[in-house]
């Protein structure tokens, strides 16, 4: 298997391209600037020996007799060991040349090429080992303005090449050290720049169940790092609330199936003490049912709200008349609710689009948990109304104690019970509200509730008919 490259080793890899690039880029730039005020204070030396040579034969009849001119040309190359310079007739004839014979024909052969009548014009010429930079004009003999002769001026700069290269090479070296520290110092930055990604690491290392509650200190990591850092605290504490409320599911599940259990086996060695009649084994039997049925309840919910973990709900699409809904569960209620001494009232109507018998079930556990907690003569009010963000809302009140607003975000959770006395005479196992917001999420409707001033009210919303279908 392949090992990924890591961050550091990418930084330092960036760093390093990045420094190749500039240093590169910055000594062509240097070589260029160089090699160019090389070349100008070449050209500038032509131009002024050019200018000499033109001043000495520009006397009427110097360029047909050079006789007196030669010493006033010896004399100006004087001092200028790398100057030669070459005058040749129209017809290619050698006038002059200085005392550097190696250069002296090449140059004669650039200005018999030359050709009047052109302006002066630099080339470089190579001779051997050595390097010239050369310059060729035409000259008049200042009696007319044709010309009359052909001045061929070169100036070595063998030496500029040597200077070149050497300066090339070194730059070589340098761009080479230049990269190796870049590297480095990619390395030590990237280095430091990760280390909270290290720490962050080794405060990873040593969560575990029992110390879900270790945090990364934010305050310490740098902007850039700062919201993962927040995001990973986020993430432990949802894991701690739900490894917590898994702790507490998971005993309050034992602690539901231990009490049937206990029952069913009391009950079960109570009668195997001693020898009973039919009648008594046959009432031992219906209770011993009661308790069955108990745990089926019990069972059948988990596996309810299983499938709903693992998004195994999947409701029938169809329309609900909610107002239809409520009537035939009041119907069904209706007992329970006279022998409470708790009224029922309906107001509004809507339709929704969703499974119908869901719905229902949805219904039914607010309902009859509102009957539960109604005190006599109370009414308990079911509410149909349409809002304004195209959903249905159904509102179920009941009058009785407030719960305290620190039980609300927790009611929905399984087998939460805000106190003994709310579940007191309960035969349920504290799964309707779960089993219910279960639903809710499976039609991608809402679910509040709030108690205040003596009212207790949940209340769902459901996309209405239209909207559901066209989504």
């Amino acid at each position: 298997m392949i090992r990924t490259v890591s961050i550091t080793a990418r930084l330092t890899i960036l760093f390093s391209a990045v420094a190749v690039a500039v240093l590169l880029a910055f000594g062509h730039v240097v070589g260029l600037l160089v090699s160019g005020h090389f070349e100008m204070l070449d050209q500038a030396e032509l131009d002024g020996k050019l200018q000499l040579v033109r001043h000495a034969l520009a006397k009427p009849g110097a360029i047909g007799n050079l006789a007196a001119t030669r010493a006033e040309l010896a004399d100006a190359l004087v001092g200028h060991p790398g100057l030669s310079v070459v005058v040749t007739g129209l017809d290619g004839a050698t006038l002059f040349a200085s005392d550097t014979d190696d250069v002296a024909a090449p140059l004669a052969r650039l200005a018999a090429r030359k050709g009047p009548p052109h302006d002066a014009s630099t080339r470089v010429v190579e001779v051997g080992e050595h390097v010239y930079r050369a310059i060729v004009a035409s000259l008049g003999d200042g009696s007319t303005r044709a010309p009359a002769a052909i001045v061929a001026i070169a100036l070595d700069i063998s030496h500029h090449r040597d200077f070149l290269a050497r300066f090339h090479a070194q730059l070589w070296w340098a761009t080479g050290a230049g990269v190796g520290f870049a590297a480095l110092l990619g390395w030590l930055a990237a280095r430091r720049g990760l280390a909270p990604l290290h720490r962050m690491a080794r405060v990873t290392q040593g969560i575990s169940a029992r110390r879900l509650g270790e945090r990364i200190p934010v305050e310490s990591f740098p902007g850039e790092l700062a919201e993962l850092a927040t995001a990973y605290n986020g993430m432990l504490e949802r894991l701690e609330d739900s490894f917590r409320r898994l702790s507490e599911f998971s005993s309050d599940l034992a602690h539901e199936l231990r009490t049937p259990i206990g029952n069913l086996m009391m009950e079960t060695q109570v009668v195997l003490s001693k020898t009973r009649s039919a009648d008594e084994y046959r009432e031992v039997l219906y209770s011993n049912l009661e308790e069955h049925e108990r745990l089926a309840r019990t069972i059948t919910d988990m596996l309810y709200l299983a499938h709903a973990d693992h998004g195994l709900l999947v409701p029938d699409s169809q329309p609900v008349a909610l107002a239809d809904e409520v009537r035939e569960l009041f119907a069904y209620y209706d007992v329970l609710a006279d022998e409470r001494g708790v009224g029922l009232s309906l107001s509004g109507e809507g339709v929704v689009q969703g499974d119908k018998l869901m719905i229902r079930r949805a219904l039914s556990n607010l309902l009859s948990n509102a009957i539960r907690h109604t005190p006599a003569n109370g009414t308990v009010r079911v509410t149909i109304a349409d809002s304004d963000d195209a959903a249905v809302r159904v509102s179920v009140e009941n009058p009785g104690p407030a719960i305290d607003a620190a039980h609300l975000p927790r009611l929905f959770d399984r087998f939460y019970r805000v106190d003994a006395s709310r579940a007191q005479g309960s035969d349920g196992a504290g799964l309707g509200l779960a089993i219910t917001k279960s639903i809710v999420d499976a039609h991608r409707g809402t679910i509040g509730v709030s108690s205040t001033d003596g009212c207790t009210r949940f209340e769902i919303g459901f996309p209405r008919a239209d909207r559901a279908s066209a989504s």
